[in-house]
């Protein structure tokens, strides 16, 4: 009987043992591979094919997904799938694949290729249902928009702008699509007319020389005539050429007795313009004539010439003489330094800021900082547009109109003690969401666009965010970023944002995580509609921050409390604005460590948009506001010196007092150069 049962207990093993090492095969293979082969594939295939100095070779390797996380960078996942493929600012260079690589990705929402130097034709991005949005910008790609970007059917934000395309713009139709900008190409013929493509504004198809259509303004040419008309012409073309003989005659001897008549009226202007110099004095024509020898005087010393250098080769640029003649306005004085509103006689704005305490760098590192700052391009930036470094040192900004996130919130103009004016528009949900959302994507990019830079923004609060009104939509801007290298010793560093962060009071370095403290109080203050200076003045030294004061109502069980009254009608809202509350926290958590990356709070909150739409509750609804003025203007400041000019009022330039018109109260000022 024991010779039985071990004979069949070898019988067992022989068969059983291979069974069971193949299952484990299967098994380990089925734990190793989660991730879908043909999406691995496709991303292999574009980190073989183009160039880079990120190292995509040393990174992109093992699985691209596990679960809802990557180590690959760029690379965003959900469920195992990729959903987001974002290499923004890579000095990628080179051509795409030429193959449908991102065919397998059927999952994919997000596409961003922008601020890259990639040339050839457009990916193709057939058969991505799910896909969203779609950055290429601020690249070289050349060829045709290609016809199957508009078969996507969820396309919200295609941007295609600063590239070098060509043919015509394919006539999109997606109702989901709100944002469109193919800006800077050579795009060439009609905007086709519907409803999608007719209410996006003239800056989402300006600088295409050879575009036209309605949005534009620019009507398109009339269709030539029919071959058989030209046989008409040609018997009506003696006649006419008679006719144009006789009148070219009597053009050119009207056109020779106007040029005397002019002649002799210069002369006579002149002569008594030399009579009248002698009897003014001041601000009059002799002033005009002072300040032009003065300008030409110092052309050709190059010390004295203003030094300005332009990022964007297509944006119109101006020269030191038409910010010499710019009439200025302080907007502000910040800790980093005054901020002007000059503009051009040209009509348009820009925004001047003086830096101050920059004397420890010499102009290479300001130049080498503005340089890299400069050439960034994102959505949710301010646009540096050039700067100056002689005397002092001058960064030139796009103008932003419609004022800041601070007094979108606050209206600074109220003496109420939560500084909200009786005629204040109020603030909704939607509106709420979207911009933090915005100032997110903004700060994200910032945080990967300027690893070397210890705190890539430094100086994030809502007076630092910008409000830009587009129709019934508000953007947001940042700006005043990345600035921290320009300031010394670390003393100054209090001045800032930054300057308010538990490590920094403790003595201990700062880190990319500060700016992840400040975005958490601009957080509690969109939900909180709580000024943070005011919490902290005014809490009889109770609360250190806003983020001190919520904590306690936290712990006290009255999370409900801290939700600002506007946004309470909402209660359909009330769980995202309770679980911003708890991400806010998180974010102002003392120990930097335990605060999370920007690129997983954006993930986070993307999450819950996605959440959102499932309920048919979209996070990203157009963003409704009033036609009543939300932003007041604060009156003009006397700023005596602006690096090296200093300011006189505009009646300088009127020839004479006799001529000038009524002065108006408020005053305006052009720059002019110290002697």
């Amino acid at each position: 009987m024991g010779y039985s049962v071990l004979k069949n207990a070898l019988i067992f093993m022989y068969y059983a043992v291979p069974l069971l090492g193949r299952i484990g095969v299967v098994m380990s293979i089925g734990q190793a591979d989660d991730y879908f082969p043909e999406e691995r594939d496709g991303l292999l295939q574009l980190r073989d094919f183009i160039n880079s100095t990120s190292n995509l070779h040393g990174n992109w390797t093992g699985p691209p997904c596990h679960k809802n996380g990557s180590r690959w960078a760029g690379i965003g996942c959900r469920n195992g799938h990729v959903i987001h493929l974002v290499l923004e600012g890579y000095q990628l260079t080179g051509s795409l694949p030429q193959t449908p690589f991102l065919g397998g990705m059927t999952f994919l929402r997000k596409l961003s290729f922008r601020n890259n130097s990639i040339r050839g034709p457009l990916p193709s991005l057939k058969n991505l249902l799910y896909l969203e949005r779609v950055f290429l910008s601020r690249n070289s790609f050349s060829g045709s928009i290609p016809s199957e970007y508009t078969d996507l059917p969820r396309l919200t934000k295609l941007e295609l702008q600063h590239n070098s395309l060509t043919g015509s713009i394919p006539p999109f139709d997606q109702p989901t699509l709100t944002s469109l900008n193919v800006s800077h190409n050579r795009l060439a013929g009609r905007i086709p007319s519907n409803q999608v493509l007719d209410r996006f504004p003239k800056s989402s198809y300006d600088h295409n020389s050879a575009l036209c259509g309605k949005p534009l303004g620019i009507p398109c040419s009339v269709t030539p005539p029919h071959p058989h008309s030209r046989t008409a012409n040609r018997k009506t073309k003696g006649t006419l050429e008679t006719w144009r003989l006789a009148l070219i005659a009597a053009c050119a001897a009207g056109l020779v007795a106007f040029l005397v008549m002019l002649v002799f009226l210069c002369y006579y202007r002149k002569v008594r313009g030399k009579d009248a110099k002698g009897d003014q004095s001041g601000k009059g024509y002799t002033g005009i004539e002072e300040k032009k020898r003065h300008r030409s005087e110092n052309a050709d010393d190059p010390e004295r010439m203003v030094k300005l250098e332009f990022f964007d080769k297509n944006r119109p640029v101006f020269d030191s003489d038409d910010l010499l003649r710019a009439s200025a306005k302080v907007m502000g004085k910040g800790k980093l330094g005054t901020t002007y509103r000059a503009t051009l006689e040209s009509g348009s704005a820009v925004v001047v800021k003086r830096i101050k305490e920059t004397s420890a760098w010499s102009n290479k590192d300001f130049v080498q900082q503005m340089q890299q700052l400069g050439s960034m391009r994102h959505e949710n930036l301010v646009e540096i547009i050039s700067f100056y470094y002689e005397e002092e040192k001058l960064v030139i900004y796009e103008f932003i109109p419609h004022g800041s996130l601070f007094e979108l919130l606050h209206d600074r103009c109220s003496s109420v003690i939560d500084n909200r004016g009786v005629g204040r528009v109020p603030l909704n949900w939607t509106a709420r969401l979207s911009i933090i959302k915005e100032i997110a994507e903004g700060l994200t990019f910032l945080h990967q666009s300027l690893p070397s830079h210890t705190v890539p923004h430094a100086n994030l609060k809502s007076s630092n965010v910008l409000i830009q009104r587009d129709g019934l939509k508000l953007h947001s801007k940042l700006t005043d970023f990345g600035l921290l290298p320009l300031l010394t010793p670390r003393k100054s560093f209090e001045n800032l944002a930054v300057g308010k962060t538990p490590e920094f009071s403790q003595g201990k370095n700062l880190t990319y995580k500060a700016d992840v403290y400040c975005f958490g109080i601009i957080l509690l203050e969109v939900i909180t509609g709580k000024n943070p200076d005011e919490m902290s003045r005014g809490s009889g030294g109770m609360f250190d921050d806003l983020s001190d004061w919520v904590r306690s109502a936290v712990n006290s069980d009255c999370l409900t409390d801290v939700l600002d009254v506007e946004i309470l009608s909402a209660r359909e809202d009330r769980d995202d604005m309770l679980r911003l509350v708890e991400m806010a926290l998180e974010c102002t958590d003392v120990t930097p460590a335990k605060r999370p990356k920007m690129s997983e709070f954006l993930r986070r909150i993307e999450e819950m948009e996605q959440l959102n739409k499932q309920t048919g509750d979209a996070i990203t609804r157009p963003t409704p506001v009033s036609s009543d003025p939300v932003f007041q203007i604060q009156p003009d400041i006397e700023e005596p010196y602006l690096a090296g000019f200093h300011f006189e009022e505009a009646g300088f330039l009127e020839t004479s007092a006799e001529q000038s018109a009524p002065r108006r109260s408020r005053l305006n000022y052009v720059f002019k150069r110290n002697p």
